[in-house]
């Protein structure tokens, strides 16, 4: 789960790390009182902040001063229903503004390939880290951390060295913020802590003016209160219903619905109907949805609703490898969506199903009959035949 920059400064917060005061605000109205609130405070500058989960937002005008309520009223006006990288903003962060002397880049993610954790660390902030390392990599720091050890001072003290920091003053309050959002990190089953722009202000202080988490949604149940983080408005009401069912469920910009068991089996299947699309006016994958390997009738007939009742989809490819899951327990599950979808449902499901219990499955669909139901005995047949109705539906 990603976070809002709001919530991630909130986490900061709670674990020790410098960040300035700020409020939220969905309206102009909002974000005048918010402003109000925060010079009554002494906050001589303001920052309104667009709160969407992309980056690029000064770039897109999403980032904007300003020194009166008045005025924060009519920038959170400004930015309030953009459209940042198709996010649509609905919320603003009121900040406090501080005096820069120098901006900085700090991140702790998960390096599955390595099987550690990797520390990234710049004297250079407030950039494109993804310019800077490919132009300028000598300008960024990689330091990798052994889970068992973790980031001692002494590894925040090579992160730091590494990156170019040589004022002593300076060293000692980034290495005491490196550890506070190590701390972030373990502490909240983070899989990514970034600050850009990490800032040495002109008072001394070390700041952490932005920010950006992802948590590990694996580890949801050790933090039941990292529920209140969730942002049902800007969640797609299909992945919750599939969440809610169990299911992993992705939505893609395509017009072919996909349903199988097992993450290798549907990318395997998305990489098919795409390759049959270019010989059918181009039908793409309209979602990722797998199953799981034990999967019941039930669950196989909700993850067809989901699919079905995407607008976007013009035929469903179900495909299936039987064997925890059993290709008559897939059937049954078909016959029972097909069912409780009723005679309103108007898309044609193409099946493809082998291994376990293969016979027993397409006798179960030969029994049912039903019209909307075409049975291919393999995945690159399956995948030519959905393509084809997706492109006349």
């Amino acid at each position: 789960m990603d976070l809002y920059e709001y919530q991630a400064r909130e986490l900061f917060r709670s674990h020790g790390v410098p960040v300035l005061a700020g409020q939220t605000a969905t309206t102009p109205e909002e974000a005048f009182q918010a402003a109000t609130t925060l010079l009554g405070q002494g906050a001589d500058l303001l920052v309104v902040k667009a709160q969407v989960k992309t980056g690029g937002r000064g770039k897109a005008g999403g980032v904007k001063l300003a020194r009166t309520a008045e005025e924060a009223r009519e920038k959170a006006e400004a930015i309030l229903g953009m459209d940042i990288k198709g996010h649509t903003v609905h919320t603003v962060l009121i900040s406090e503004g501080a005096d820069i002397a120098q901006e900085f880049y700090f991140s702790i993610l998960l390096d599955r390939a390595n099987r550690q954790y990797l520390a990234m660390c710049s004297v250079e902030g407030g950039v494109d880290i993804e310019t800077l390392a490919k132009e300028r990599p000598e300008a960024l720091a990689k330091v990798g951390i052994d889970p068992i050890e973790g980031l001692t001072e002494s590894v925040a003290r090579t992160i730091v060295s590494q990156a170019g920091f040589n004022d002593e003053t300076v060293v000692h309050g980034v290495v005491e913020v490196i550890g506070r959002l190590w701390e972030v990190f373990t502490e909240e089953d983070a899989t990514l802590v970034e600050v850009n722009p990490l800032v040495l202000a002109d008072d001394g202080r070390i700041l952490a003016l932005d920010g950006k988490v992802s948590l590990d949604d694996n580890a949801r149940f050790r933090h039941p209160e990292h529920d209140a983080l969730v942002d049902n408005k800007a969640t797609d009401e299909r992945e919750a219903r599939a969440r809610a069912a169990g299911l992993n469920y992705v939505r893609l910009e395509g017009e072919v619905g996909v349903l199988g068991n097992g993450a290798g089996l549907v990318m395997s299947t998305l990489d098919v109907v795409e390759g049959a699309g270019h010989r059918h006016g181009n039908m793409r994958p309209a979602n990722f949805l797998d199953l799981g390997g034990g999967s019941s009738a039930q669950v196989m007939a909700t993850g067809l609703e989901v699919v079905a009742d995407d607008p976007q989809v013009r035929a469903i490819f179900v495909n299936v490898f039987g064997g925890i899951t059993s290709c008559d327990t897939v059937a049954e599950g078909i016959v029972t969506a097909l069912s409780k979808l009723g005679p309103d449902f108007n898309k044609q499901i193409v099946v493809r199903l082998d291994g376990n219990n293969v016979e027993r499955g397409r006798e179960i669909l030969q029994a049912a009959n039903h019209p909307l139901v075409t049975v291919v005995e393999t995945m690159d047949g399956a995948a030519d035949v959905v393509t084809a109705i997706a492109q006349e539906a």
